[in-house]
This record gives structure tokens, C-alpha cells and sequence, in this order.
């Protein structure tokens, strides 16, 4: 009759953290978060896109729970019998590890690299900076619980840089990749190229020069309010709005440059600002993106003033050699000294700067090459609605970035830890010589494959290896590709490509998630992805984003420790509504950690009693089975939309609030039956209603706290919950509508006792001398409710003079 349970008595007393180590060394062994990357799984595939993490430097909370709520989903889509895919592996290529690590070793990368023995030495350093860092996320994660599965191949490795390459060679084939000069951001720290999705805008107080330029065979001056006087001798035109009167007669006419004596055309332009400065504007090469947009548009001649060190070069005479602020400073003293500055005004403006090192960025001019983009906005928006977005609000900030993009991407960087650019040059004959895809290539330092220039038939000794790199997001936007297998499982990727899943933060949705739908579409023409998961930013608990410059950053592992993986996981569901920034707060964690200890003790009380193999089920353990599923449904349906907050909600209002306050003290008395009042039946239904319900929760809070719910699932039913599929329910919808109002009718009965004794001085426990009555729906309960509250329980009469009403559907009578 019974399945023996009795053997499986929850003795320790207390939830304690240290029960999680013992779980992740279990899980390790039992391989229980291994992908399947088996094509001949008869299960679905869904792909988890997880975010590479740079490792550049632990984890604060925030990014931690990042990663706590990708791994709730997996966990999630695991429990509806799909194979998931959610691997962990570290972005490790580009410019933030260069930079740190010639911080900390005092090394100067562009100095070392001048050899390739110096270059080898760089990159060794770069890659032992990152196996530190990486072992550092790695044993945050692990000890959160999270179910990746590691891949040590991260974006560094031949296995990832193959596939980059493999991109490369495909799309430069087909036309879409081409090398250009023309003008690009430029960080004169870095020494490279930057795309617009890397530059950031830094505020800064800086000076307004109203500068006096003289009318050509004229007594006249114009004045031009300016930010950039150091590129006088870059000015080709002085530009006014067509409808501003006050310059409309000088149009066509010229205007010398000071200092400089050139000629400089006055034109009419409807991009200028008549209220800003004077009205007119300065167009030189070049101040920033308008100047370049002008320049090709008017056919103006620009002229090459700053150094790639960041320094003025020649063309700039008396400022020649210096960096850019102080030739800005040097400029203006000159200006005011012949007589050529009417004022200068302290503003804060906003200047472009270096994602990186916050360096401020130049325009200049470079060899690069470009992937076009530009082509594509319309149709990338176009694939980008076939998406879900969860949640929606975050798909304009994509198409706000598409809509601005104004070049197309510069994708190569003066650069050295990165995947290499697969191209050899013929020094005879100028050819660009691109190798078949399939092998890892470094031009810089391999021997070219071929034997001699297919082109003009040089040897091989006049090809001469690339030595720029790519960009890093040009290697983390095929990420999607390197989960699914793309080029190496193609019957698996075919299965997985179906149900990809791209979790990320809202900060690189201009970056990450962009590029990647760009270059899928190129590559396949396909949606990268059928559902696009966006978080908000993690800020400490005053609501400011987490900066070691302002000491605010909070390490996970005093957290963990002291509270427990589980508890640091309910604040990361709970935290926020998905898509909106979320707050550390340790309440909350606090919150978690009781609400572990409940499920514990939950799990004990239901351990002293055997779980029927076979029992009824009494109208009152129904009904509360039946508003069970209510919870789980909604839970079900939320957890669907890639949210965890709401599953967290209800589930914590369902075990705490109704399962734990309102059933279990309901069926108490009938599942000990200690004075016999109970028939064996009505006994069983109590053990059956208490396991029945315990389990299914249990399972249904899994993906949030894994720890606890495995843990006393274990304990209880003697095997993981996470190999268990999310509960079905138990009730059509009529009947479970029907069997639900009599458990909510027995909570709102509870509710008033309580108040009523409360009211009374009683406690909860105390025994009531006045007669209880309830509503004729009740009376399937009015056994349990009377053992529970201790009092004497009917139905209510049609008359009910004499009686007082305590609550809904609830009367009491005169002792």
C-alpha cells in the first residue's frame, strides 16, 4: 500500500549551505549538465546563446545573478523535456586584456610587438592574465549552481578562431568585405580603429572659442564659435542654415582661415544649428562624424592633421608635435594674441571616447577593412521582428541603433590578442590572397599556403602575412554559430538552430546582439534567434551601477557563504521585473535564505509520513491540488516567457502562504490520526495530498533554488529533481475551477478565524468555546477545519439571527 518512505526520515534538523557543496561535487560526478550535442536525441534542442563573460576580472553580484537567471531558464526549458544547450565558455579575445595586462606588467604592446618574438611574449602574458581571470568566474558560477556545461574552448582557441576565420573568408568572397582608406574614430592610447558601437560619450567641461574669421577683400570678420580651433588649418567651409538672415549675403563669398591665411567657401547647409554659437559652423577634417558626412557630401579636399600617437602633425605649423589639448590650449594663446579670438566660453560638452582606457577618440584616416552594413539596416529590422523579445520594450533600442549607424563596420584592429586576419599580400603584383576555410591561420607568422602568388607567380617569398586582427565583436558575433555547431554538426545544427536563445544585458544590445543578427543574416539569411532575453543593469543597493572607482563593487562570496547559493538565487529572481535594473539588497537575500529553511522543514514534516502508492484523494486535499495547479499554471506560462521573477512570486505566495499556512495545518491532525478519529483511507488521502503537493513544488521551484529542492527531493523520493518534467495538471479547467473555490473558501475561513482570536487575546492554538459557521460549500472540510482551529464548526443556517458575521461567508454565535 505504501511505497516505505519511513526509510527516507529527514533527520538533519536545519537547511545549512554546506549541503550545497555535497550537491555540485554529486552533480559533477553524476554528469548531470553535460550537453548532448547527439543529433539522434529524439528530444528538441533548445540552444542557449549564454554570454561568453570576458575575463578580465571577478564577477560583482549583479553579474553573478546575470548568470543565475540564464541558468533558471535553462533549468526551465530541462523540466519540458527539451536537450539543452547551455555551455559556458570566456570571451577572450581583444583590446580590455591587452589593456590590463599592460597595466600590471608595465608593458607597452605596441613596443613589445615590433618583433614576433616580442609578439609572442605579449600574447603569453595576455593569455596568462585570462586563465586566472577565467578560473575565477568559473568557481562563482560552480558555486551558484548553475548548470553549465564548460567548453574550455573559449573565443581565444583554434577551435573558436577556425570558425571566425571561416566567416571571414565566406563573406569577403561574396563581396561583402572590402578594404578601404577613409576616416575612422581612432584612440590614440590603443592605437586603433574603433566601430561606432565601441565609442562611448564621456562629459567633460571644456572651452566654446568664438574664433574671427576675415571676409575675403573685405574690413569684415565673421565669428565662429568652435570646440576643435586646433584644426583651423583643417577648415575647408564656414556653413550657415539657409533661412538664417544674418549671413545669407555673404553666400558664395570666402573667408580666410586665421593663422593659417587659406581660403575657406561660405556656403549655405540645412545640418546647422543656427542657435548654437553663433549660427555659423566650422566644417574641417576633421572634428567628428558630421565633418566627414560634409566633406563627401560638398566634394571638399580634407587634409590629415593628427598623428595616430595623438599628436599634430606638420600640416598644423605652429601646433606641429603636440597632443591634441595642448595644441588647443597653444592654438587659442595664439588666437588671442594676434588679435583673431573674440571669447571663449566654459561649457560641459560631451566628447567621444575609448570603451576601454576612456581615451578621447580622433578622427584620421586609415587603411581598414569594412563589412558592409549600411545596405542591410532596412533588412535587418525586417528579421529582427520575427524574433521575441522579452521583453518587448527593448527591441526599439535595436532598431534606434540600426537607424543611426552611419558607416559601415570597420572590422579590422592594429591589435595582437585576437583571432588574425586570413590574408596574404603579394609585394610584385598588389593581389589579396585569401586561403580556403577549415585550418586556424596567423599571416604574422605562418608560412603562407601557397607555393608561389597564383596571381603573377612571385615565390613564396614575396607574400607577405597580414598583421592586423579583428575586431572582438567580429569573433563574439558568431557566437550562436560556435553552440549550435555550425560547419562541424551540421545534422545537429540543422536540429538546434530551430530554438535558439540569446540571453543578454541591455548595455550591448548595440554590440552583441546587433552584429550577431547582422552577420547571421549575411551568413544564412536567417533570424539568429527565435527568442532574445534582455536584463537591465545591476546597481548596489543606492541604485548606482557597480565601479571600483566608486568602491561600491560587491563580491558574491561573502555573500554565498554566509547565506547560501539558494538565498543569493531568490534575489536574483526577485530582484526586478525582467528588462528593468535591479538593486542588491540583502533583505532579500535574507528573504531567501527563510524561505529555504522552509522548504526544509517542509520536507521533514512530510518525511515522517509514508507517500501511498495507491490512496484516494479527499474533496478537501483536491481542492487545494486543484489551486495548486492555478499556481502552476501561471508559473508555467511566465516561466515561458523567459521570465523569473512571477514563477518566484507565485511559487514562494503557494508553498509559504497556502501550502504551508492553510494545508498542511488543515491535514495535520488527519495525517498523525493519533486519537483514531480518521478512517485509513482519509489518512492516505492526507499523505498522498501532502507528498503529491510537496513534489510537484518542489520541481516547480527547481530552476530558481536548485540546492534545496534537489536536495529534500532526493531525501523524499530518492532521485534528482532535475531529471523530472514540470507538473502537469491534475484537473481539467471546469472541475479545477470548481474543486479550487472551496480551497480559497477554506483559506478565507482560516483567515478570519484567526482574526477573530487574535482579536479575542487567543493565540492560534487555543480552542474556541463559541460556534463556528460557514458557508454550505465548506462542509466537505468541516472535519479538518474543526481539529484545526480547535472549535465546533457547521454549516450555517438559513436563519441567522444571532449570529455575527467575522468574515466572508464566516459566523459566530453566543457561547
Amino acid at each position: 500500500m505504501c511505497s516505505g518512505q519511513f526509510e527516507r526520515r529527514i533527520k538533519e534538523k536545519r537547511w545549512k549551505p554546506e549541503f550545497e557543496l555535497e550537491l555540485i561535487e554529486l552533480w559533477e560526478k553524476e554528469g548531470l549538465h553535460k550537453s548532448n550535442l547527439n543529433p539522434d536525441d529524439p528530444r528538441d534542442v533548445i540552444a542557449i546563446d549564454t554570454p561568453p563573460p570576458y575575463a578580465s576580472g571577478k564577477w560583482h553580484v549583479a553579474g553573478a545573478a546575470h548568470y543565475a537567471q540564464i541558468d533558471m531558464v535553462a533549468r526551465y526549458f530541462r523540466l519540458k523535456g527539451y536537450n539543452v544547450v547551455v555551455p559556458f565558455y570566456a570571451d577572450r579575445n581583444g583590446l580590455p586584456v591587452e589593456v590590463q595586462v599592460e597595466k600590471k606588467k608595465g608593458v607597452y604592446a605596441h613596443e613589445m610587438a615590433k618583433t614576433p618574438e616580442g609578439r609572442e611574449k605579449f600574447l603569453r602574458l595576455c593569455k596568462e592574465f585570462l586563465d586566472e581571470a577565467e578560473r575565477e568566474i568559473v568557481s562563482v558560477w560552480r558555486r551558484m549552481g548553475c548548470s553549465f556545461d564548460y567548453w574550455k574552448d573559449g573565443t581565444d582557441s583554434p577551435k573558436y578562431r577556425v570558425l571566425t576565420q571561416a566567416t571571414f573568408i565566406e563573406l569577403y568572397k561574396r563581396g561583402l568585405i572590402y578594404e578601404d582608406t577613409r576616416p575612422v574614430r581612432w584612440c590614440p592610447r590603443c592605437r586603433t580603429t574603433l566601430a561606432e558601437a565601441e565609442i562611448e560619450y564621456k562629459e567633460e567641461e571644456g572651452y566654446l572659442y568664438y574664433v574671427k574669421y576675415k571676409v575675403k577683400d573685405t574690413d569684415e570678420y565673421l565669428v565662429v564659435a568652435t570646440t576643435r580651433p586646433e584644426l583651423l588649418a583643417g577648415c575647408a567651409a564656414l556653413a550657415y542654415h539657409p533661412d538664417d538672415e544674418r549671413y545669407k549675403r555673404y553666400r558664395g563669398k570666402t573667408a580666410i582661415a586665421p593663422i593659417y591665411g587659406h581660403e575657406v567657401k561660405i556656403i549655405e547647409h540645412p545640418a546647422v544649428d543656427p542657435n548654437f554659437g553663433t549660427g555659423l559652423m566650422m566644417i574641417c577634417s576633421f572634428g567628428d562624424e558630421s565633418d566627414v558626412r560634409l566633406f563627401f557630401e560638398l566634394g571638399l579636399k580634407p587634409k590629415w592633421l593628427i598623428n595616430p600617437d595623438g599628436t599634430m602633425r606638420d600640416e598644423a605649423g605652429p601646433i606641429a608635435g603636440l597632443p591634441v589639448h595642448e595644441a588647443r590650449e597653444k592654438i587659442a594663446e595664439i588666437l588671442e594674441r594676434e588679435g583673431l579670438l573674440e571669447k571663449k566660453e566654459k561649457i560641459k560638452h560631451k566628447v567621444p571616447v575609448c570603451w576601454r582606457c576612456k581615451t578621447p577618440l580622433q578622427i584620421i584616416y586609415r587603411k581598414e577593412y569594412f563589412l558592409k552594413q549600411l545596405q542591410f539596416r532596412e533588412k535587418i529590422k525586417e528579421i529582427a521582428s520575427r524574433m521575441i523579445f522579452r521583453p518587448e520594450m527593448h527591441r526599439r533600442k535595436l532598431y534606434d541603433w540600426i537607424d543611426s549607424i552611419t558607416m559601415d563596420w570597420p572590422i579590422s584592429r592594429d591589435r595582437y590578442y585576437a583571432t588574425e586576419i586570413p590574408i596574404w599580400h603579394c609585394k610584385k603584383c598588389g593581389a589579396k590572397l585569401v586561403p580556403e576555410a577549415g585550418k586556424y591561420y596567423r599571416p604574422w607568422k605562418n608560412d603562407p599556403p601557397w607555393d608561389k602568388c597564383p596571381y603573377c607567380g612571385a615565390p613564396k617569398d614575396y607574400l607577405e602575412g597580414e598583421k592586423k586582427v579583428f575586431d572582438t565583436w567580429f569573433d563574439s558575433s558568431i557566437s550562436v554559430l560556435y553552440v549550435t555547431q555550425w560547419r562541424r554538426n551540421n545534422k545537429f545544427f540543422e536540429k538546434a538552430f530551430k530554438n535558439t536563445l540569446r540571453p543578454q544585458g541591455q548595455d550591448i544590445i548595440r554590440t552583441w546582439l546587433y552584429y550577431t543578427i547582422l552577420r547571421v543574416y549575411q551568413l544564412l539569411g536567417k533570424p539568429a534567434f527565435r527568442w532574445v532575453r534582455i536584463t537591465g543593469m545591476g546597481l548596489d543597493p543606492k541604485g548606482r551601477p557597480m565601479h571600483k572607482s566608486l568602491g561600491n563593487v560587491i563580491d558574491p562570496d561573502w555573500v554565498i557563504d554566509k547565506y547560501g547559493a539558494d538565498a543569493f538565487r531568490y534575489w536574483s529572481a526577485i530582484a526586478s521585473k525582467l528588462g528593468y535594473d535591479y538593486r542588491f539588497d540583502e533583505n532579500k537575500v535574507k528573504t531567501g535564505r527563510n524561505f529555504a529553511t522552509k522548504i526544509w522543514n517542509l520536507a521533514r514534516f512530510a518525511s515522517a509520513f509514508p507517500e501511498p502508492d495507491s490512496a484516494g484523494l479527499t474533496l478537501v486535499d483536491k481542492a487545494f491540488l486543484a489551486l495548486q495547479d492555478e499556481y502552476l499554471e501561471k508559473a508555467d506560462k511566465a516561466y515561458s516567457d523567459l521570465d523569473v521573477y512571477e514563477p518566484t512570486n507565485l511559487l514562494y505566495e503557494f508553498i509559504w502562504d497556502i501550502y504551508a499556512s492553510h494545508y498542511i495545518e488543515l491535514v495535520k491532525s488527519r495525517a498523525y490520526n493519533r486519537e483514531g478519529k480518521y478512517s485509513p483511507g482519509e489518512q492516505e488521502a492526507a499523505w498522498k495530498g501532502i507528498h503529491t503537493m510537496l513534489r510537484r513544488a518542489l520541481i516547480a521551484l527547481s530552476p530558481i533554488m536548485p540546492f534545496v529542492t534537489d536536495y529534500a527531493f532526493r531525501k523524499l523520493y530518492g532521485k534528482t529533481v532535475h531529471r523530472q518534467l514540470y507538473p502537469e495538471p491534475m484537473f481539467e479547467k471546469g472541475e479545477r475551477e470548481e474543486l479550487a473555490k472551496l480551497a480559497k473558501a477554506i483559506i478565507e475561513v482560516d483567515k478570519a478565524i484567526w482574526q477573530y482570536k487574535k482579536s479575542k487575546g487567543l493565540k492560534l492554538s487555543d480552542p474556541l468555546e463559541e460556534t463556528i459557521y460557514v458557508d454550505k460549500i465548506l462542509e466537505p472540510a468541516l472535519g479538518d477545519l474543526a481539529e484545526m482551529h480547535k472549535a465546533k464548526i457547521e454549516v450555517v443556517p438559513e436563519e441567522r439571527e444571532g449570529l455575527t458575521r467575522i468574515g466572508e461567508g464566516v459566523y459566530i454565535a453566543a457561547k
